[in-house]
């Protein structure tokens, strides 16, 4: 193992030329949903940028706007829009009444223009569909986001949490009807829910997609305070226990793998934070790891974790806790199947 002090190293975003950092800077936690100080939450951005991070993501759902919003006041602030890669998505319901969510090209054409007016920026460089529709044919979608690339409005299109039959599916359509393709793919990733390693990621992979993965501190269940012995903490939005009910087995187990996890890192004389980006971020699919700090200390802590190496029997020990391609709980999917839903699955 190795640590190094550096800039933020970068990649490409799969096949696309762009140059990303390997830490994305997630923005789910700027505004009512986690730091509700603005200036606080710009000043974080603006450390994360300063620190050689040029990759934010974003989304219209988060804070119902007011993420997008504090992000293009810190890009106002920084002035340099062409040296940074902003992210953001649609999909989920802004509005309670129809027709203000999914990916109809009558909801992405005016979602675009509503990121874009929040984000106060004349083009968004990748334009993620935040989940799969089932009431909407890709192909309309596919068309729609072709368009806004044609018009300059968007860069690159990508998606965020598709099944990997969802994602040939969708490269099939753009190859079929010679449209932008989706050349990325957000989903959940971290050494507890490792799923998207049996089929999800070599899928990725093998279309040369750019993979940034989400929650790679398993929701926080990494980040070092999930352990045996100690008083577990309230979640981010609340106080709401249940989740962490340690009578239901998946929770107890997640518990002990989490602690397993950090047992190791305390072996290693490396934070469990660090241990779990470095962790993703070895896998060959992935490109970048999105990291979601709701404070500076939390931003902070995890700066040095893309300089951080991993040998071979550090990988080893980590798949004897949590084997490769396994969710330690079933439920941290992110997002499942809705034909598997049982009244849909029923003969």
């Amino acid at each position: 193992m190795s640590e190094e002090n550096a800039m933020q190293p970068t990649t490409y975003l799969g096949r696309t030329g762009v140059e990303v950092s390997r830490l994305c800077l997630g923005t789910m936690m700027f505004g009512d949903w986690g730091n509700k100080d603005h200036q606080d939450s710009i000043r974080i951005i603006r450390r994360a940028i300063d620190s050689g991070i040029n990759f934010i993501d974003s989304a219209d759902i988060y804070a119902y706007g007011e993420s997008e919003e504090i992000v293009g006041k810190a890009i106002a602030e920084y002035g340099r829009r062409d040296d940074l890669v902003i992210a953001t998505k649609f999909f989920n319901g802004m509005k309670q009444q129809p027709n203000y969510r999914g990916g109809s090209r009558r909801w992405i054409m005016r979602a675009v223009e509503d990121s874009l007016q929040r984000l106060g920026t004349d083009y968004i460089d990748l334009y993620q569909m935040h989940r799969p529709d089932e009431h909407t044919d890709i192909d309309e979608t596919l068309g729609a986001l072709d368009d806004l690339v044609r018009q300059g409005k968007i860069r690159y299109i990508g998606s965020s949490t598709f099944q990997p039959s969802q994602v040939v599916e969708a490269q099939w359509a753009a190859r079929q009807h010679h449209t932008a393709r989706f050349v990325t793919e957000q989903p959940p990733y971290s050494m507890l829910v490792r799923g998207v390693e049996a089929d999800l990621l070599p899928t990725t992979h093998r279309h040369n997609m750019g993979t940034l993965v989400w929650s790679p501190l398993a929701g926080g269940w990494l980040s070092g305070k999930y352990r045996k012995g100690q008083e577990l903490p309230t979640t981010r939005r609340g106080s709401e226990r249940e989740q962490f009910d340690l009578s239901d087995p998946k929770i107890a187990a997640k518990l002990d793998a989490a602690d397993q996890l950090g047992a190791l890192a305390d072996d290693l004389g490396v934070s469990l934070v660090n241990l779990a980006l470095a962790f993703v971020l070895r896998h060959p699919g992935v490109s970048s790891a999105i990291i979601g700090p709701r404070t500076m200390e939390q931003l902070e802590s995890q700066l040095d974790a893309a300089h951080l190496e991993l040998d071979e029997a550090t990988l080893d020990r980590i798949d004897e806790i949590v084997p490769p391609g396994t969710n330690v709980n079933p439920d941290d999917t992110g997002f499942s199947n809705y034909w598997l839903e049982p009244a849909l699955r029923r003969r």
